[in-house]
């Protein structure tokens, strides 16, 4: 039982590292964590040992080794979240009657996990395996939308990035970033035929520990707008699809943003 509060500062240490972009100190573990110097040196030491934490003698900083690495691909491997996914999306699509996804980014691409399907399924493109341009998407734009600009920018470097279905969406990276300032204030994404005529779909991002997006749950129904931006009001099942992403994300021991 002596051993449980160095393990738990082990892991906290673990974590932290975890939502950093790039290495940091000892000196800024210790500070963050409010552990002894000489502690954190000896837990790094331990972790660094059991390849757990990579240590940069020349920048004088820590991150995370190869074994955090591996952990974290065996946890893939296994499929946590389509298998806690499935559950809450077919709750979802009984409750609100359409079809609905699960989605993650690929590139600059926005790639279909999971499709559940209502009892009248609608024919849409969107199928397991399936990648549309992410600034289409609703559940693209979701995850784009929490995303640093300089990663955004990176994904559409130009303009010709912006490939079309339709004549509707953004096409240039300035009007992508309205759009997703828009959809961040608001917490959701809708987008009305962009992808397919006919076709509007409502998606709300589900987050990491690190309050990172890592995927998005979206409804996709059949509807007919004449007008952009389309005047519809989608908060009501905008909501559904909150509440839905919110558990998936507490599921997956995450914080939302």
């Amino acid at each position: 039982m002596s051993d449980i509060p160095a393990l738990r500062r082990g892991l906290a240490v673990l974590r932290l590292l975890a939502t950093r972009a790039g290495p940091i100190s000892a000196a800024a573990i210790a500070r963050e964590l409010e552990l002894p110097r000489s502690t954190t040196y000896h837990l790094l030491a331990e972790l660094e040992q059991a390849r757990f934490v990579t240590r940069l003698p020349a920048e004088r900083r820590y991150g995370l080794g190869i074994a955090a690495f591996e952990l974290g691909s065996a946890y893939l491997r296994h499929d946590p979240l389509e298998r806690l996914a499935g559950p809450l999306l077919r709750e979802l699509v009984e409750r609100v009657g359409h079809n609905a996804h699960l989605g993650v980014l690929h590139g600059n691409e926005l790639l279909y996990l999971i499709k559940e399907r209502p009892a009248r399924p609608e024919t849409l493109v969107t199928e397991v395996g399936v990648r549309l341009p992410a600034h289409l998407t609703a559940s693209g734009r979701a995850i784009l939308a929490h995303l640093p600009a300089a990663h955004v920018r990176a994904l559409f470097p130009a303009a010709s990035a912006f490939v079309h279905r339709t004549d509707r969406g953004p096409t240039s990276l300035a009007a992508l970033r309205t759009l997703l300032a828009t959809e961040r204030r608001r917490g959701w994404c809708c987008e009305d035929g962009y992808v397919t005529p006919g076709f509007a779909s409502v998606a709300h991002p589900v987050f990491d520990h690190a309050r990172h997006p890592i995927a998005a749950i979206s409804v996709t129904l059949r509807h007919h707008c004449a007008s952009t931006p389309c005047a519809t009001d989608w908060s009501a099942l905008a909501t559904e699809v909150g509440c839905t992403a919110i558990e998936l994300t507490r599921r997956i021991g995450g914080r939302p943003a």
